[in-house]
């Protein structure tokens, strides 16, 4: 295993000073995108990237090319390129957990066995041998080969995790929802709320379901707590219809028919009552928010097929090797993670919109949520010293149209900054009009619209023009300068959806080499996780209730008061 550096304060780089530099320059000046349009005819060919399908135009952004020379030249002062070769490579650069980060072996095809290693474990055989495990099982699952305990044919599959376990297989299923064709319908659980579970078996044939549980190690509180509940349902209602008898044999062996698991611990998938033959595992090397195209999308294998998963995992390695072998001066996955720093570092900036233009994505923003924010959510570099700048931003978003009627006034007349991606298909899976109009031509003139209104805004002429009094002028200006990505894709396909997954994985890696964090740990889960059970005890004992706080032993009144 090669030596991780220590990582470069990167506000002391000659890049660093040099942004400081230009970043007064330009707003001393004033920025003026409409201006820099008009001056500039090449502009928006200059900073127009092509990556496979899509189209992603980073013009309307508030950047000149003396910008994005000195973004590319941080880039490489703080090494960019040689740490992204080593995570490719096996580096162990997850350095507080003292682990490789090869999310990218999980989609490498098998003509690349024998070239990515952890120690002596060659990572892509294991990989494609374990897709080659799912994919028998899930065309078993998908043909009726694998039935119930009463024979009849799985139409229904709950998934139960959570984290990564969860925001990965849902967002991904909601998306490709087009493409699920074997009559199989998914649902998944992850909150341990109660209301969670109840809701997601509600009309539930538990003769036609399969239970998928989710936990690499098999012991997450919530997964496994919702797994016993499921169990307790499935269990009492197949005997309640008649469909076992009730004997220990009889629900044992209604488990093996409707429960598999993805973990590695199979000892406890055994000790639940799971056939370890139907376990499917990962390793310490993919990060929970990484795992979506490993084990964890099992259910997305059954859904969709193993021909449509592989398509899926093609769109991921696409933009791996994008990424990889295009120069930093026109890669525009390192340029987005770049200009990202630009805003937080520089602007200020807070938080970034995500606004999918697609009904399809509308948890993308959320599986965007746990990707960058527990990635880049840390207040320390990977060598454990302290952060001399902001980090990480705050993502957030909803499908357009829906946003522009909800929070796009803060986006375009707010006192905040607030970088956007605006991401919309060419294509879509159900076309319609309504009369002579094109529908889905109406939606994507809503998505052009929104880039041209952030951009270039209306001045107060213009707005006097329409005939506006004067004494509400000020209030319909649009100042503009409101920076936004254009991400135009064909077709949502499932490849364009592992090429935007992908997309969104490296350029968390950029921020986070640019900031010194070791993007691939999540320490901050732990302490709410270690508290909860000891503070639970305290509901009923009262010796656990005198050692808590004076604010967490009074909400615990409470609740003992008005506990039904």
């Amino acid at each position: 295993m090669s030596t991780v550096p220590a990582p470069i304060d990167a506000t002391s780089t000659p890049a660093w000073a040099a942004l400081q530099k230009h970043y007064d320059e330009l707003t001393g000046a004033g920025i003026d995108l409409k201006g820099w349009f008009a001056a500039d005819p090449d502009r928006v060919s200059k900073l127009s990237y092509d990556m496979g399908e899509f189209h992603i135009d980073l013009s309307k952004n508030l950047v000149t090319d003396e910008t994005m020379k000195l973004l590319v030249q941080l880039a490489r002062e703080l090494h960019i390129e040689e740490r992204r070769d080593a995570m490719y490579s096996g580096v162990h650069i997850n350095t507080s957990e003292d682990r490789a980060v090869l999310h990218t072996a999980l989609r490498r095809p098998a003509s690349d066995k024998g070239t990515v290693f952890d120690g002596d474990q060659d990572c892509v055989a294991d990989v494609r041998d374990m897709l080659d495990r799912m994919y028998a099982f899930a065309e078993k699952v998908r043909s009726g080969e694998w039935k119930g305990v009463t024979g009849k044919k799985i139409e229904h599959v709950v998934s139960i995790g959570i984290g990564g376990s969860d925001l990965g297989p849902v967002m991904v299923y909601e998306a490709l929802k087009p493409y699920a064709d074997a009559g199989i319908d998914c649902r998944y659980i992850s909150n341990i709320d109660p209301n969670d579970m109840a809701e997601k078996v509600r009309g539930l044939d538990p003769e036609t379901t399969l239970v998928i549980v989710v936990s690499k190690t098999f012991t997450t509180l919530e997964t496994l707590t919702n797994g016993r509940e499921v169990r307790t349902w499935l269990l009492d209602a197949l005997e309640a219809a008649g469909a076992i008898d009730g004997s220990e044999e009889s629900r044992a062996e209604a488990v093996k028919k409707h429960f598999v698991a993805v973990s590695t611990a199979l000892d406890l998938v055994a000790d639940f009552g799971i056939d370890p033959e139907n376990a499917f595992g990962f390793w310490n090397w993919v990060g929970g928010r990484y795992s979506v195209d490993s084990a964890v999308g099992l259910s997305l294998i059954i859904a969709l097929g193993p021909e449509r998963f592989e398509c899926f995992l093609k769109g991921f390695h696409d933009v791996d090797m994008y990424f990889q072998n295009t120069p930093l001066e026109d890669n525009v996955v390192a340029l987005m993670g770049l200009i990202n720093v630009w805003y937080v570092n520089f602007f200020g900036a807070e938080s970034h919109a995500v606004l999918p233009y697609n009904q399809y994505m509308h948890r993308f923003p959320a599986y965007l949520q746990q990707l960058t924010m527990e990635s880049n959510g840390k207040g320390v570099r990977w060598d454990g010293s302290a952060l001399t700048t902001a980090s990480g931003e705050i993502y957030w978003g909803e499908p357009g149209t829906n946003g522009q009627h909800a929070f796009y006034q803060l986006i375009h007349q707010g006192t905040r900054l607030i970088p956007s991606d605006l991401i919309a298909f060419v294509n879509t899976a159900n076309p319609n009009k309504d009369g002579d109009q094109d529908v889905h031509e109406l939606f994507l003139g809503n998505f052009l619209a929104q880039t041209k209104a952030l951009a270039f805004g209306k001045t107060a002429d213009e707005v006097r023009a329409e005939g506006t009094p004067e004494e509400i002028v000020t209030a319909r200006i649009f100042t503009g300068n409101r920076p936004s990505t254009s991400i135009f894709g064909i077709e949502l396909t499932p490849h364009a959806l592992g090429a935007l997954i992908a997309l969104y994985e490296h350029i968390t890696f950029v921020e986070g080499t640019v900031w010194g964090i070791d993007s691939f740990d999540q320490w901050g889960v732990e302490l709410g996780k270690q508290l909860a059970k000891q503070i639970t005890p305290a509901f009923h004992d009262d010796e656990a209730l005198a050692v808590q706080d004076a604010s967490t032993k009074a909400l615990i009144e409470f609740y003992r008061a008005h506990r039904k």
